[in-house]
């Protein structure tokens, strides 16, 4: 039987090739699974034309996955280093690559990554389009906005981010509001200026049928992009950015109908009290598809550290049901990250996603750290080192201090409470300062 996307499959009752390998990874059931896909409950983003990818499913039932930004910018345009990153990310276990790239030869490093990246390749063509036309912004047409999205879908990407859901109604609303940090999303300011400039409709939203048919000939799962995402913590959960979730959720239902698979975009700056409503009220408006959030980044004032402040709203996002997390990292806010930032972001939100897995209950995320605490008890330090989430970094700075026992830590030497324990209660005497 022949079917368009992995949704239009799952609702055939098909169970394609990729949904099996996702249903393995997840150790889930994949009849199971496919009752998801088909309500839109866990995508699968799948581009016809990615040969080489690794599948993974996105939502909230599954572990969370997490996604690396990279690219190159106008102040630096290093392809070299943007490809270490992403070579460093698929080691590190990043399910999920952005190429955010904004100067240069876009398509070409796009076309690379999906010929020889196994990760999920995103996009944000409003990005691409200003880069490609090389022209004044507003002299950009709404068809040639709409021809950026089909290449990147020729081109093989997985997923696209489309800021679709700020229109003129949006807009004039947001101008009314008057917030703090205004509007913080590139792509959410690109396509605001154009409307401004052109008194044009956003021309994603008024084609957004095309976007749709697009999407469904490649297969090509649609992020739907939050424009008016907070920018700071006294702007969270502000009328601006529930006014557009609920087009995001009526536009939802519209792709669900062309069969098109669809991730939401959320938060931004949020205080810590806020998160876990902010995922409720998501689930309900856009029918439980899955939500992909940047952070949220519970505090404004941590520049050089935002990829902790990311991780700690990341964890309690995701254990409320946010199922996809853009990673943070140390530059954020400050440059474009190099190679040691991505790989600080990476870590960072791994240890976000893991904690919320445990969180959820979702299964064998607690036995990973029992094997850990297991390994402690018998002061088994290699073991510790394999299952650490960063073992090079434990490894190092273990190496670092070296204990003058090697079956203690050079922090308690012989006061190592697992080491006694473990003695006395097997029977020996503990005697520590003669040792």
């Amino acid at each position: 039987m022949e079917y368009t996307t992995q949704m239009d499959a799952a609702r055939k009752g098909i169970l394609t090739e990729e949904l099996k390998k996702v249903a393995g990874k997840e150790q889930f059931d994949p009849e199971k699974l496919r009752e998801l896909v088909a309500q839109g409950k866990v995508a699968i983003p799948a581009n016809k034309n990615h040969k080489c990818l690794e599948p993974n499913g996105i939502g909230s039932m599954l572990k969370t996955k997490i996604n690396v930004n990279l690219g190159t910018s106008r102040d630096c345009k290093d392809l070299d280093m943007e490809l270490e990153k992403v070579n460093d990310a698929v080691k590190m276990g990043a399910e999920s690559i952005m190429d955010l790239s904004s100067w240069g030869d876009t398509q070409k490093f796009r076309r690379k990554l999906t010929a020889e990246c196994p990760a999920i390749i995103g996009t944000v063509p409003i990005y691409d389009a200003v880069v490609y036309y090389h022209k004044p912004l507003k002299e950009i047409t709404s068809e040639e906005w709409i021809r950026i999205v089909e290449m990147h879908a020729e081109d093989g990407v997985d997923f696209q981010t489309i800021h679709v859901g700020i229109n003129r109604q949006t807009a004039d609303r947001f101008k009314r509001a008057k917030r703090l940090t205004n509007i913080v999303s590139r792509g959410g300011s690109i396509i605001f200026a154009w409307m401004e400039m052109t008194g044009q409709e956003n021309p994603f939203y008024e084609h957004f049928d095309r976007i749709l048919d697009i999407c469904q000939k490649y297969d090509v799962t649609l992020s739907l992009g939050d424009a008016c995402r907070p920018g700071c913590i006294a702007d969270a959960t502000d009328i601006s950015q529930i006014e557009e979730l609920v087009t995001l959720g009526e536009l939802t239902r519209r792709a669900w109908e062309k069969n098109v698979q669809v991730i939401i975009e959320g938060p931004g700056h949020m205080p810590l009290n806020q998160i876990a409503a902010n995922m409720q009220i998501q689930q309900t408006i856009c029918q439980g598809a899955p939500f992909y959030v940047l952070g949220p980044l519970v505090t404004d004032v941590a520049p050089g550290y935002d990829h902790i402040t990311a991780a700690i709203g990341g964890a309690i996002a995701a254990a409320n049901g946010a199922s996809f997390l853009c990673y943070v990292t140390p530059a954020e806010h400050l440059r474009l990250p190099d190679v040691d930032d991505v790989r600080e972001g990476i870590i960072a939100s791994k240890i976000a996603a893991h904690a919320a897995d445990i969180a959820k209950g979702i299964k064998g995320a607690a036995d990973w750290d029992r094997e850990m605490s297991t390994a402690r008890k018998k002061l088994d330090w290699e073991k510790m080192f394999d299952l650490s989430i960063d073992p090079e970094k434990a490894r190092r700075y273990r190496a670092s201090a070296k204990p003058e026992k090697e079956d203690t830590c050079s922090m308690c030497g012989n006061f190592c409470a697992v080491k006694n324990m473990n003695r006395i209660l097997d029977g020996e005497i503990v005697s520590i300062y003669d040792e």
